[in-house]
């Protein structure tokens, strides 16, 4: 379980996050959504331990984040994968070298074990045999997809993807998206998606939380928040130029 009480973070004279609280439970997939700029990506940061609150409480499975020593931090991030909004490869890698730089950075398996959990990885995101590959030679879809495969390499408890239909046509989003619930449905992992893509929160989300002015607005089912009546998140699932109603 994530849990997120009253953080504050401020870069500066901006504050961003304002007492944001959100609870997110194993097994579940939680998309946050918001209008560009409100944090959503600051808030996630603050979940691997990237970024301190200046106040507040971040915990993943019971253990204070901004509090652990450089060795039980490093023991958390291996439980958790990050899918980058951009996939961020290293264009001078193979696909598979790709993939396998988080196992040979934490040293425990051997060549072959590194190999093979490779190839798992890439047929889960269905690249089999795509290893020798370079990134220069993928599509954008395709190198989402890899980002995808280097993040369950590593068998992580959560998944935490940044925009990860950012820059995609519908066809290759619809793509993603089924991925992602594949990760969920067939591993076991607990996601926690950024989204401006409504489409894609609603295929993937299990609970859908908006961040605005620096909290939470509104968390919800798919079903609550499709029917919200409150005005800002209307406004954001609707994409309308203008409020209707004042907050």
């Amino acid at each position: 379980m994530i849990e997120l009480k009253d953080v504050n973070k401020a870069f500066g004279p901006k504050r961003v996050l304002a007492g944001f609280s959100l609870t997110v439970n194993e097994g579940e997939t939680m998309v946050i959504i918001g209008f560009s700029g409100t944090g959503k990506s600051v808030a996630i940061k603050h979940m691997v331990g990237l970024l301190k609150p200046d106040s507040g409480s971040v915990k993943v499975d019971g253990l204070e984040v901004p509090t652990l020593k450089r060795k039980e931090l490093t023991a958390l991030r291996a439980q958790i994968g990050y899918v980058f909004q951009f996939a961020a490869l290293f264009d001078s890698l193979t696909v598979g070298e790709n993939v396998a730089m988080g196992l040979r950075k934490q040293g425990k398996l051997t060549d072959a074990e590194i190999t093979a959990r490779v190839a798992e990885a890439l047929d889960l995101v269905d690249l089999p045999n795509t290893e020798s590959r370079l990134p220069a030679e993928l599509s954008g879809g395709m190198r989402k997809r890899v980002g995808i495969a280097r993040a369950i390499a590593l068998r992580p408890k959560y998944i935490l993807y940044d925009e990860p239909t950012t820059g995609l046509d519908p066809v290759t989003s619809a793509v993603i998206d089924e991925l992602m619930v594949r990760m969920r449905d067939r591993l076991g992992v607990t996601g926690i998606v950024i989204t401006h893509d409504m489409r894609s929160a609603y295929r993937v989300g299990t609970r859908i939380a908006m961040l605005y002015e620096g909290k939470v607005r509104q968390v919800g089912t798919v079903d609550e928040i499709k029917n919200t009546t409150d005005p800002v998140v209307r406004q954001f699932i609707e994409g309308k130029a203008e409020m209707d109603t004042a907050a």
